[in-house]
Parts: C-alpha cells; structure tokens; sequence
C-alpha cells in the first residue's frame, strides 16, 4: 500500500508543505492553465520505484570540464583534423569548420550536456522527456558499446609499438628483421630509381610500394605495421588466429580501463587530470621540436596554406560538419551521462563554452605540431609534402613512426608520441565504458547501485568486451576493425540520433520549454541561437549531409585495394541500421501499445515523464526563488504555492495529487 509522506520547505518566513504519495503509474493527461500571461505545463511524476537511489556528482566543476575534454578530444584531433585541413584547402576549410561548429556542433553538444544535467539521468533516462523518442537513448546506447569494444584496439596496436620502442634503434627503421621481406627497402623516393613508379599515386610514401619491373620496394616501417603488428591475412575472410603480443595490450589497456571508473565519477574525474592533460604537454614538445626541424615551415605553411577555390565544393562542407559531430562526442549518450552529475544548479553553458574552445584549439595547435614533423619529412626524403600526408592510423602507424626514424635520438620522440597517443585515446574510451555502464545503471539502480554490484557489472561488461573484441586482433583482425570503424559509428548513424535529438527537444518538448529548464538550473536566460539552430539550422543540417553521404556512399574498402566481400559489407550496414532502427521502431511500438484514441495516445507519448528524483533535485531549486508567498488556492491534497519569482513575473508552483496520479506543473512565460 501506498504510503504518503510531506516534505517541507521553510520559504520566506513561511512553511510550505507538499504532498506526495508513491504511484504505480508513469503517465497522465497533460493539464494547460492561461492566466495573467502564463502557460501551465504539466510534467507526470513516476514514483513506482520507491525510495530514491542516491546518485553520484562530480568532485568539483574542474572534474566535469576535464571529462568532457578528454572524451572530446580525441585521436581524430591529431590524425583526422590536420589531414582534413591540408585536403580541403588549408587555412580556407576553416570557414566551413567553423560554420558548422557554431550552427551544429556546439548547440547539440550543449543541448546534451544540459539535458543530462536537467534530467539527472545518463543516455536512456534523459529521454523520458519526450518518451515517443526513448529509442534515441537505445540507438545511443547502441553505439557507444559497439564502439567501445574497437576504439580500444587503437590503444592495443599503440601499446604494442610503444613496448616496441624502447630500445636503442627502433626496429621499423632497418630491415634486417626477422618479419622483413626482401622487398624492404630503408628509403626510396621514385626518382632514385630507374624504370620504378608507386603503386598508388595518391597515397604517402610511407604507405606507399614501388614497382620497379617485377618486384615491389615496400618501406619497414610498412612492414613493421603490416607483417610485426597486424601480422595481417589477405582478406576478412581469413581471420587466421590471435597475436597474442596484441591480444596481452588489449587486456592491459581493458584493466587500466576499468581501474580508471570502477569506483564511480568520484574516481574518474581525478584521473583526467593527468589523461586529459598530459597529451597537451606532450604535443608542446613535440611541436618545438618539431620546428626546430628543416623543412618545418614548409610543412605548416602547406597546413594552413589557403585555397578558397575548395569552397565551392560540397565535399568540403560534407567534412566540415562529418568532422564536427565526430570531434565533439555528440550522439553517443557520453555528453548526457557526464552532465547527469553535475548539480542541478551547474552553470553547464559556461562549462560547454570552455570545452568547445578548448576542442577546436586543440585540433589546431595539434596540426601544428603534426605537418612541422611531415614538412621535415618530406625535405628528408625529397617529394612533395602531399606524398608523406596521411589520416587516421596510417599518421598514427606509419607516417609519424617514419618520420621520427630520421630525428635523433628517434626512441625518446617514438616513446613521447605513443604515450600521447594512449592518454588521447585512454580518456576518451573510459569515459565512453563511462556512458553505457550510467545508462544501465539508470536502467536498474536498485540492484546495481548497491554494494559492489557496480564494480561487479563494470568487471563483467569489460571482460565481455575483450572477449568480442579479441577477433579484431587476430591475423584477419584489421579488417573486422574498419568494418566497425566505418559502420557502427559511422557518420551516418551520428547525423540521424542529432537530428531527432533536435526534433525531439525542439519540437516535441517544446524549445521555449527548454529554454525555461535552462533558466531554472543557471538563473539566466541563454543565447537565442542556441535554440534557432535546434529548431531549423541543426535538423536541416545534419538532413543535407545524411543525405550526400547516401547519394555518394561507396562500399568499404581496405588499404584502397581490397574490396570487401558484399557479406562483410552487408554485416557492417547492419551494424550501422542496428542503432538507426531504433528510433523509429520504439516510436511506432510506443504508438502502438499505448491506450486511447491516436489524439489521445500522442498526447500521453509525447507528455515528459520524471521520475521523483527529479522532483527532489528541481523542486527545492523553485522553492528557493520565492519571494512572495499567496493564499492558496486549492484544498490542502491538491496543495497550490502561488508566488512571485525573479524580477517581479509572477509565476506558480504546483504539486497536484488527484488519486494515483502526480502532477508536478510550473509555469511558462508566453513569447
């Protein structure tokens, strides 16, 4: 049997006493209230859980803004960013970069982090606001376990180099190697040699093979990647077995992984103070010795060099908002769970400020430190600097380990490197094993915020992960990877969740209404681009390159050569439609199971729905704006606190108790 209780609130001199009981039920028929300028919105209360599971918050606000930094800024930072630079028209591409940074980037990853901090819940709670699209927080949730589980392998190949490198000559630079061929050649460059020409004209000299007649020239450093690392088969469908060197990194990096957030965001948030900033350190030393370097210059002024003639292309803007949602973490329900603990009164939109500034610097200061080295390169082996450029881990494995083989002292910059490749790649998989571990939580937190049943959960789900993720590093491992890399998360999958986050928020909650929310938590009223860009700019955007990336799609292929078998093709579109189904699929069951007439269903599906956490962290903070206390107005069950708050609007709070059923309702100025 239900048992009430009254919790009181000293307001202004004057005892407020609000009565609540525990119901069974999650939804109820929305009530709107005009008067005096004012819209009445009502809000259903779920309290069939019973007494409230404590939730965690953040140490300090310092603790939140380094987390947000290290899941943001990533490896695509230093190995996508630069590359993306050079190829789209140097110091031009930032026009574009930037555009959509302001009219896409940054108002979702604030819409999420805000959304967390109001809601209190992580990627599948949030979306109690608008419960027609809680298939966002499962199509959420989809991706970020899909890409835990080989996003970690990056870290897997730079431990095994990094182990590789401490040694006195590192041992892709020579090819008398046990793993070299008798194609291995310390360096070439095509004009050092009669009758020869490279394979691939559009590829770096590192990734590169000359055919001279009828042998091939292969760099070591290619080999040392190809045939020491991967030990790589000829195609997916040779999977061959485990390397065990790597199989031994990728349990190392899995134990860091789970001592790093075992113990909760209390935990977490003291370790990104040294994994989210000491890459920073390493990138500063790396870019003065970088241009202390010949041919330096060259290389930097190729990266920002630029080319306004690029503008005129899409693929340009295509790249411009593809890297935007990637760099920013948005989509994935991370951004959600690390604003859920924050206090509710945080000033999230001051945070989100600091973080987009601190990510888009970051990508810059990094191609810096990245196209001085290439520039040395490139004067080193004699070619264009468009012949040692490359992205993503052909940068990571081999242009950059080839050109610190011609640095002195070339383990010390090899070891710096890698360690500022796992610290970037490290925060950035915790936080995300972070995000998946709140939304099971939230999901059932009276069984696995108890005791050590967290850490227990963690341990399994780590484990599990390891275990699916030991395919990808058997011999036929990179090509299992990439078919992840490119599907799971792919920009497609990303560009539809932000899209129904925005209509979901925008459209269905109600943007005005959110704006409110904002207010509430930060005591002042945001930007009004914020929610112009959540209403028109962001949906029409993330709509435009959805649908060029489906006009101009191309089947996956390896090293550019190897083209995939269309069942490993048909197996990655299913892992990308696994997380997109989702939204639609529960909005249409949502419709479906949902009592009442269609008028009457949409109305109880699209009615927000919190649970009495909620009400215990937003009721106080109304509360303490009171400055004016009226009669009241109903019978004390039905108890209404009339009030002025803020600079002089009137405004009223409400509690409502009818049978079963909670109405938590607040007011609205009209626009």
């Amino acid at each position: 049997m239900a048992t009430d209780y009254v919790s009181k609130q000293p307001v202004s001199g004057f005892e407020v006493n609000t009565t609540r009981s525990t119901v069974p039920t999650n939804v109820s028929m929305p009530e709107e209230m005009h008067g005096n300028d004012l819209e009445m919105k009502t809000m259903a209360i779920d309290e069939s859980d019973g007494e409230p599971i404590k939730r965690e918050q953040w140490g300090g606000k310092a603790d939140f803004i380094l987390s947000c930094i290290g899941f943001a800024v990533g490896l695509g930072n230093v190995w996508r960013f630069p590359y993306l630079c050079y190829k789209n028209g140097g110091g031009a591409f930032l026009i574009p970069y930037f555009i959509c940074l302001i009219a896409g980037g940054v108002p979702v990853f604030f819409l999420e982090i805000a959304l967390g901090q109001f809601m209190g819940e992580g990627g599948l709670g949030v979306w109690k606001i608008c419960p027609l699209f809680q298939g966002i927080g499962v199509a959420t949730t989809v991706i970020v376990f899909l890409l835990n589980i080989y996003y970690i392998i990056i870290l897997a190949w730079d431990v095994y180099y990094l182990a590789e490198s401490f040694t006195s000559v590192l041992p892709w630079s020579t090819c008398n190697n046990t793993w070299n061929s008798k194609m291995c050649t310390v360096s070439f460059a095509a004009q050092n040699y009669t009758n020869c020409s490279f394979s691939n004209e559009s590829a770096s000299v590192a990734e590169n093979y000359l055919e001279c007649g009828n042998y091939t020239k292969v760099d070591p450093v290619v080999e040392f990647w190809e045939r020491r690392i991967l030990q790589i088969s000829d195609g997916v469908d040779d999977v061959g077995g485990v390397v065990w060197q790597l199989a031994l990194s990728l349990l190392i990096v899995w134990l860091v992984v789970y001592f790093c957030i075992w113990k909760g965001v209390r935990w977490t948030g003291k370790v990104v103070w040294v994994t989210a900033t000491f890459p920073y350190l390493v990138i500063t030393i790396l870019l003065v010795r970088g241009l202390t370097l010949d041919g330096a210059q060259d290389g930097i002024i190729f990266y920002l060099k630029p080319d306004f003639a690029k503008l005129a292309t899409s693929q340009v803007w295509i790249d411009a908002g593809t890297q935007i949602f990637f760099s920013y973490a948005i989509a994935l329900g991370a951004m959600t769970a690390l604003g859920s603990y924050n206090k509710f009164n945080n000033d999230c939109y001051k945070d989100c400020i600091i973080i987009a500034v601190v990510n888009s610097a970051t990508s810059l200061y990094a191609g810096f430190a990245i196209f001085s080295v290439l520039g040395f390169m490139a004067q080193e082996q004699g070619v264009d600097i468009d012949k040692v450029v490359a992205s993503g881990p052909g940068l990571a494995f081999i242009a950059y380990p080839k050109a610190v083989t011609q640095m002195p002292i070339a383990p010390l910059w090899a070891c710096l490197f890698f360690i500022m490749i796992v610290f970037l790649g490290l925060d950035s998989q915790f936080v995300g094993v972070e995000a998946f571990v709140t939304a099971m939580l939230d999901l059932f937190p009276k069984f696995l915020r108890k005791g050590y049943n967290r850490e227990i959960f963690i341990a399994v789900y780590c484990f599990v992960s390891f275990l699916i993720g030991l395919v990808m590093v058997t011999n036929g491992g990179m090509y299992v990877f990439q078919l992840f890399d490119y599907y799971s998360a792919s920009g497609m999958a990303l560009l539809w969740v932000c899209f129904f986050e925005c209509v979901a928020v925008a459209w269905i909650y109600g943007g005005a209404r959110f704006y409110d929310d904002i207010e509430s938590m930060i005591g002042y009223r945001v930007n009004l681009w914020l929610r112009i860009c959540w209403t028109v700019l962001t949906p029409i955007m993330t709509v435009g390159i959805l649908l060029f990336s489906f006009i101009t799609f191309e089947p996956l292929k390896y090293n550019k050569t190897y083209v995939y078998p269309s069942g490993a093709q048909g197996a990655g579109m299913c892992m990308a439609f696994a997380s997109m189904i989702c939204i639609p699929m529960y909005a249409i069951i949502k419709l479906i199971i949902t009592p009442g007439s269609f008028r009457e269903r949409w109305v109880l599906v699209t009615t927000p729905c919190f649970t009495k956490e909620f009400v215990n962290r937003r009721l106080p903070t109304e509360l303490s704006m009171i400055s004016e206390v009226k009669q009241p107005l109903f019978s004390p069950n039905n108890h209404v606190l009339s009030a002025n708050i803020g600079q002089g609007h009137g405004k009223t709070i409400k509690v409502l108790r009818s049978g079963t059923q909670i109405h938590y309702q607040y007011p609205v100025l009209l626009m």
